[in-house]
């Protein structure tokens, strides 16, 4: 019997019960378990740990009177190609492969027909979700806490977490995720600093999701993002994607273009001030993954022969002090009708938002403008991965 969970080692005794998100997912037939077995709920030793699957022995040890089972567990991503899978963070895009994608396009899409549906959706019905942000946030926080209240589920947030939460006491991000497990079922978190989800995905025992760290990653809007395009223009394959703006700062930038590497014949053009050109890690992975991409500094020409145009507005929160260096950045290039002019009829332009005057309202009206209806599509994916993170398939 191989049980998908998420333990490190413990002892089943028949004495107590599982935890709540562990019982909803978990059932052990009786013919699996050495009789007699006094009771059918089995406790756990020591709390689970995700990412493992369970391998239940027919040992039975007596011990002090109790019947125990032992478990090996195995730590180890429980997906197989073509058939369904366990989520267990959202971290980065490195994650994702093609067919982890198309399953979670395949639940969003189901998710937009609970969105539209008149009825109250009952999926995550007793589910806390806690939200960390320690950066300002409008769509990802309100995106996320809107899918989770759509889904039946409950939500627990703090805004500002960098001023208003303990971490203004100095408490460590390790400590704060320690506290605040206690109380949720799942966290999002956005932080400053790049490499932060990762820590906080190895301090819990619930799932983690990134909501954005510093110029690291962000990707859920990377998922949305893909999403949009295959949405607008119908495919993934065989596409060319301007990539303009802040690069070296944006990370949805970063990881959308972990994403794009995943599919064929895709071509990323870099369109850029100097000073935030992107970094040459990102350009070594498309190398290394025979991805063709090219720098520019002509956005016009660029926009007549892409299939999306990704605008990014410059981040002046990145810069510090130096407001010269941002001041020398902004401006340099905007999305307008002129730039409308010599695009194709079939392309689009998407962004992440906010913006500032990067793309002009005159833009807005036009049908290729597809900014606005990405940013709904962050509601469908989060959805989805909420979904999965919490109540699996």
């Amino acid at each position: 019997m191989s049980i998908t969970s998420s333990l490190t080692s413990t002892t089943l005794c028949g004495a107590s019960v599982f935890p709540k998100a562990l019982a909803r997912s978990i059932e052990f037939p009786r013919n699996h378990l050495s009789t007699p077995f006094e009771s059918s709920k089995i406790c756990l030793t020591t709390y689970p740990k995700k990412n493992a699957t369970w391998n239940l022995t027919r040992n039975i040890v007596p011990i002090q009177g109790t019947r125990c089972h032992a478990i090996q567990v195995e730590t180890k991503e429980s997906f197989t190609p073509g058939k369904k899978f366990q989520l267990s963070d959202v971290i980065e895009g490195q994650q994702f492969d093609r067919e982890m994608l198309s399953a979670i396009f395949d639940v969003a899409r189901e998710m937009e027909k609970i969105e539209k549906s008149s009825s109250q959706s009952e999926l995550l019905k007793g589910y806390l979700m806690a939200t960390l942000f320690y950066e300002p946030s409008t769509r990802t926080r309100l995106s996320f806490e809107s899918a989770m209240k759509r889904l039946g589920g409950e939500v627990l947030t703090t805004e500002n977490a960098r001023e208003f939460s303990s971490a203004a006491k100095g408490e460590t991000l390790e400590d704060t995720i320690r506290t605040v497990e206690g109380y949720s079922d799942i966290i999002v978190m956005r932080h400053f600093e790049s490499g932060a989800a990762k820590r906080a995905a190895a301090t819990a025992n619930i799932p983690v999701i990134n909501a954005g760290d510093g110029p690291g990653e962000h990707p859920t809007q990377a998922l949305l993002d893909i999403y949009t395009i295959q949405s607008e223009i119908g495919k993934l394959d065989d596409i060319s994607v301007a990539l303009v703006g802040d690069l070296a700062n944006g990370r949805t930038v970063r990881s959308l273009a972990y994403l794009l590497a995943k599919f064929k014949d895709v071509k990323i053009y870099f369109v850029s001030p100097e000073i935030v050109k992107m970094k040459d890690d990102i350009k070594d992975y498309l190398t290394s993954n025979g991805v063709e991409w090219e720098e520019s500094s002509d956005l016009m020409e660029v926009a007549s022969k892409c299939d999306v145009v990704y605008q990014t507005r410059i981040q002046r929160e990145r810069f510090g002090e130096r407001l010269d260096l941002y001041e020398a950045a902004r401006g340099k290039y905007i999305v307008d009708k002129a730039l409308l002019g010599v695009m194709q009829k079939n392309a689009v332009i998407m962004h992440p938002l906010p913006r500032l005057d990067e793309i002009t309202p005159g833009v807005d009206t036009d049908p290729r403008a597809a900014y606005f209806r990405q940013a709904k599509n962050g509601l469908f994916i989060r959805m989805a991965l909420l979904k999965l993170l919490l109540v699996g398939w």
